[in-house]
C-alpha cells in the first residue's frame, strides 16, 4: 500500500508571514528586484527605517531569519554610513556580490534624495507653520513607536544568545543610562559598553562545549 502525501496548507505554502520557521529562505531573483525590493523599502521606512527593515526582509521576502537580521543590523551600527545603507550593502553583496551591493545602495538612496529634496524646498516656505510644526512632531513619535515595537518584536533572538537575555538587557540598560541620562558620548559608550559586550560574549562561546567534544 503506497503512503499518502499530504501537501502543505495553501494558506501558509502562499503567506510567507505564517509559514513554517524552518522553511528554506528565499533570495532575491536579480538586480532589479534587489533594486526595486530597497526602493520600496527606503520608501515606506521614512523616518522609522528600522520597523519596515524588519517586516519587508525577515517577514514578507524571507531574505533573512530574524537571527539573521539581528546581527547583520548589529554590525551595520558600528560601521560608518548609515545603518539601513550598510545593511543594503551587506545583503546585496551577499548575493551578487559588488553589482549586489551597488544595485542595494542605489535602491536606498535615488527615490529617498528626490522626495528629500522635494521636502527641503517645501519646508523652507512653509515650516514656519505651527501645523506643520505639529505634523513634524506627531511623525517623530510614531517614528518612536514603530523602533520600539520593533525592538520588542525581535527580543525573541536574545534566547540563544551567550549572554541570554538577561545580560544583554543590563547592557541594553546600561547603554541607555550612559547615552540618555548621563550624556556620554556615542564613540565612547560604543568602545566601553561595545567592547565589555564583545569581552563577555567570546569569554561565553570559549566556555561553551563544543560539537563532537566528549
Amino acid at each position: 500500500m503506497r503512503p499518502v502525501a499530504f501537501s502543505p496548507c495553501p494558506l501558509a505554502a502562499d503567506n510567507p508571514a505564517v509559514s513554517s520557521p524552518s522553511a528554506p529562505l528565499a533570495h532575491p531573483r536579480s538586480l532589479s528586484d534587489l533594486f526595486l525590493s530597497f526602493t520600496a523599502l527606503a520608501l515606506q521606512g521614512f523616518g522609522g527605517v528600522l520597523a519596515v527593515a524588519q517586516r519587508e526582509l525577515v517577514e514578507r521576502k524571507r531574505w533573512m531569519t530574524r537571527e539573521e537580521f539581528v546581527e547583520e543590523w548589529a554590525v551595520a551600527q558600528i560601521m560608518p554610513g548609515p545603518n539601513v545603507v550598510n545593511l543594503a550593502l551587506m545583503i546585496g553583496s551577499r548575493y551578487f556580490g559588488w553589482r549586489g551591493a551597488l544595485a542595494a545602495m542605489a535602491g536606498m538612496l535615488c527615490a529617498p534624495l528626490l522626495v528629500v529634496v522635494v521636502l527641503a524646498l517645501l519646508y523652507t516656505h512653509y515650516g514656519q507653520h505651527p501645523q506643520v510644526a505639529g505634523a513634524l512632531r506627531g511623525m517623530g513619535a510614531v517614528a518612536a513607536g514603530l523602533v520600539a515595537a520593533t525592538g520588542l518584536k525581535l527580543l525573541s533572538t536574545l534566547r540563544g544568545h551567550p549572554l541570554r537575555p538577561w545580560g544583554a538587557g543590563l547592557l541594553a540598560l546600561a547603554t541607555f543610562v550612559a547615552i540618555g541620562l548621563l550624556g556620554v558620548p556615542l564613540v565612547a559608550t560604543l568602545l566601553g559598553l561595545g567592547g565589555l559586550g564583545w569581552g563577555l560574549t567570546w569569554w561565553q562561546l570559549g566556555r561553551a562545549p563544543r560539537p563532537g567534544a566528549e
